[in-house]
């Protein structure tokens, strides 16, 4: 395994054992100090943050952004972004439920800070110049909201965002293993906040 597949695989583990009700959220940084080909990497260290508007971390998820209500993605704000950075990628999946797949978005410019609620459910977002979106586990493209079983009690449901060194030459409508592939060795930076939610 590569030096920058290594960094992708604990990026991820990281980023899943930085979320929980009591996390404020886990910043990922580089910390190869080689490339592949043995050349120096400097190191990321600015931060990336990434919150929604519409409920804290760790916190309920409001109805109209489930599957329950109008199943409209949230409205998320973007912080501190490295400097280095081109591009945002976002995963969103329910690890209570085998990483179930909710939401796929990458290309996003680096320069946004706001991604508006109610992100059409299209291949491409022209309101984020063009950013792609992926296939989730219902098998459509874009976001669907949490949908937990009735009575399973509360889900976590997990949004790892991120920063990314250019843009991604992968085709809209891709899943989870191609996008993590187009990803590897162009991470930069991460960081994941959550919300719960039941019925």
């Amino acid at each position: 395994m590569t030096s920058r597949r290594k960094f992708l695989v604990a990026t991820g583990a990281a980023l899943l054992a930085g979320c929980g009700s009591d996390s404020d959220g886990l910043t990922i940084t580089r910390d190869d100090p080689t490339d592949d080909d043995g050349t120096d990497v400097p190191a990321q260290t600015d931060p990336l943050v990434v919150s929604s508007d519409a409920f804290d971390d760790g916190e309920t998820i409001p109805e109209r952004h489930t599957g329950v209500g109008e199943d409209v993605s949230p409205p998320l704000t973007v912080e501190s972004a490295p400097a280095a950075a081109e591009t945002y990628a976002l995963v969103m999946d329910d690890p209570d439920a085998d990483d179930y797949l909710h939401w796929l978005i990458w290309n996003v410019p680096a320069e946004t800070t706001e991604i508006p609620e109610e992100i059409p459910r299209t291949e491409s977002v022209d309101s984020l110049d063009g950013a792609r979106q992926g296939t989730n586990d219902f098998g459509e493209i874009g976001y669907r909201g949490p949908l937990p079983p009735t009575d399973d009690g509360p889900h976590t449901y997990r949004f790892s965002a991120y920063a990314v060194d250019t843009t991604l030459d992968l085709e809209a409508g891709a899943g989870r293993g191609p996008l993590e592939s187009a990803l590897d060795g162009h991470v930069l930076n991460g960081y994941a906040f959550t919300g719960r939610f039941e019925r």
